[in-house]
């Protein structure tokens, strides 16, 4: 949404829910439809909740895979709105027409070397979704000690090789 421009959000009512670690508000089909029709990827969203804050946050609704989407809620969001897990909430939707995908962070030479050096995990990095390598490179560009790096890069290497494995909060399958 481009600051100067005034659209009107979709607004949607809701509860915040705990899935996992992870507190997000469900949106249902018809809401996810009026905020981008004909839809079934991730859509980059401007949200305030309760109202909060003034500029809205940038964040992404995510399909669910049967219509519906979520919006994950982070800490700062919460804490912006005072909400937490169990609150009804009410959402401003916007979509986010200035989003603009790709990887905001470089690959670091020391995993991008390793990776090169592994034909499985190579392929399997290419074949993941952009989403999801830019979601590992976030994390990646995170991390600060020699031992954080050589331990992620050694599990990330193993769950692009095949190895059923939890990294990173998601269980890792065949690759991805």
């Amino acid at each position: 949404m481009k600051r100067e421009e005034i659209v009107a959000p979709v607004v949607v009512d809701g509860v915040v829910e705990l899935q996992g670690q992870n507190p997000l508000v469900r949106i249902d089909a018809a809401a996810a439809s009026r905020v981008r029709a004909e839809w079934r990827r991730a859509v980059p969203v401007c949200v305030r909740v309760n109202g909060e804050p003034a500029t809205p946050w940038r964040t992404n609704m995510m399909p669910a895979g049967d219509g519906t989407y979520l919006l994950y809620l982070h800490g700062e969001m919460r804490q912006a709105s005072s909400v937490a897990v169990g609150d009804a909430v009410t959402l401003e939707l916007v979509v986010d027409e200035e989003y603009r995908n790709g990887p905001l962070h470089e690959m670091p030479t020391w995993f991008a070397e390793p990776l090169a050096a592994n034909e499985t995990a190579s392929t399997n990095w290419r074949r993941l979704a952009p989403s999801r390598q830019k979601e590992v490179l976030r994390y990646f560009a995170g991390l600060q000690s020699d031992e954080a790096k050589a331990r992620n890069v050694e599990r990330v290497l193993r769950v692009l090789g095949g190895a059923p494995e939890r990294f990173m909060g998601r269980d890792w399958r065949e690759g991805a």
